[in-house]
This record gives structure tokens, C-alpha cells and sequence, in this order.
């Protein structure tokens, strides 16, 4: 591939965008591609946002993703997806998990969650959407709702060809490699 792919992975502190990232990267590593990664995680562990910049190809200079340069956005919130909506090409894709974490201002009354943000975000973009989080609960974790997005982002790549099973076991914490694999098979059903 001589043409450098650009991915952005957005969402809020707790969710395992980083995660993902790195499963994502080490994957596309093993394959020979040449990948930069950026990860911006503030006040992550207090709710804040939290971002990830991944570009591929054959030769990467940088890791960062300008406006109108990603070719997928993955939001693990839906609030996330209409912040980053202006890094998409108007050839890109998003996927997008169908889930609101109210910020604090929201939380503290001081603001409401927009509403409509999911029909905005299909006006504008070639969206997925779909709801990470009750798809691994259904599958016994919630927590591998991360795993269910990197799945669906595979998918929208077209890339089965890379061992994604050997960067899954290779990055979660042992004992948790089966359900991790099972998160990710039902994500790639889901575009």
C-alpha cells in the first residue's frame, strides 16, 4: 500500500481507545507496515476525552492527522464523534458507538446532552452505528466493548489477511484473550 492510511480513534477516559490503538498498531506492525501513533489522554482518568492518531502505509513521517485527513473515525461516544466530525475526509468513514457519557458540566445540570447528534453526524458522513457496549455484555464483558469497535474498524479497512488474533493475545492480559477474540469477531459482523 503506497498510500498512508489515516485512523482516528476518539472517546472519553475508561473506554480502552488506547487499547484498541495499540492492538490495531501491532497488527498493522506485523504485517510491515510502517505506523506512527499519537495518543492524547489530558484528564482521561477523570472523564475527559481522549484521542488517538494512527497512520500506516508504506513510509510514515508523522503520526498527525490533520483536518480532512482521516479516512476512518471510530467514536467510543457519541458525543466524541461530533467533536472529531471535521477530521474526516468527505471521502471517510465512521464508525460509531450508539453510547452518551454525560460530561460534568451535563452531569451537574449546568448543560444537556445535544440531542439529534447521531442524525447530524449521518447528514454529513458514511456512518456505522451500533451499540458496542450491549454487544459485549451480551457476550459476558463488558468491558471488551473497545475490542467490539477495533472489529468493526478491521472490517471497514478490508484487511482479514493480518493475524488480528495473534495482536489481540498479544496485548490483553492473560486469561482474557478468548473473550477479547469473541468481542472482536462480533464487531467485524457489525459493518
Amino acid at each position: 500500500m503506497k498510500e498512508t492510511k489515516n485512523i482516528l480513534l476518539v472517546g472519553v477516559g475508561g473506554q480502552g481507545t488506547i487499547l484498541a490503538s495499540k492492538i490495531l498498531s501491532a497488527g498493522l506492525l506485523s504485517a510491515g507496515y510502517d505506523v506512527k501513533m499519537s495518543e492524547i489522554h489530558g484528564m482521561s482518568q477523570r472523564g475527559g476525552n481522549v484521542s488517538t492518531q494512527i497512520r500506516f502505509g508504506e513510509t510514515v513521517y508523522s503520526p498527525i492527522i490533520g483536518r480532512g485527513e482521516a479516512d476512518v473515525i471510530v467514536a467510543f461516544e457519541t458525543m466524541e464523534a461530533l467533536r472529531w466530525i471535521e477530521y474526516l475526509k468527505p471521502s471517510g468513514k465512521m464508525v460509531i458507538n450508539d453510547f452518551e457519557i454525560p460530561s460534568v458540566p451535563i452531569q451537574m445540570g449546568a448543560a444537556e446532552y445535544p440531542k439529534g447528534i447521531l442524525e447530524e453526524l449521518a447528514a454529513k458522513a458514511d456512518v456505522s452505528v451500533f451499540r458496542a457496549g450491549a454487544i459485549a455484555e451480551g457476550l459476558g464483558n463488558s468491558k471488551t466493548m473497545n475490542i467490539v469497535l477495533l472489529g468493526a474498524l478491521v472490517k471497514v479497512l478490508n484487511m482479514p489477511e493480518i493475524d488480528w488474533e495473534q495482536a489481540i493475545c498479544s496485548n490483553v492480559k492473560q486469561g482474557f484473550e478468548e473473550i477479547n477474540i469473541k468481542a472482536f469477531r462480533a464487531g467485524e459482523a457489525q459493518v
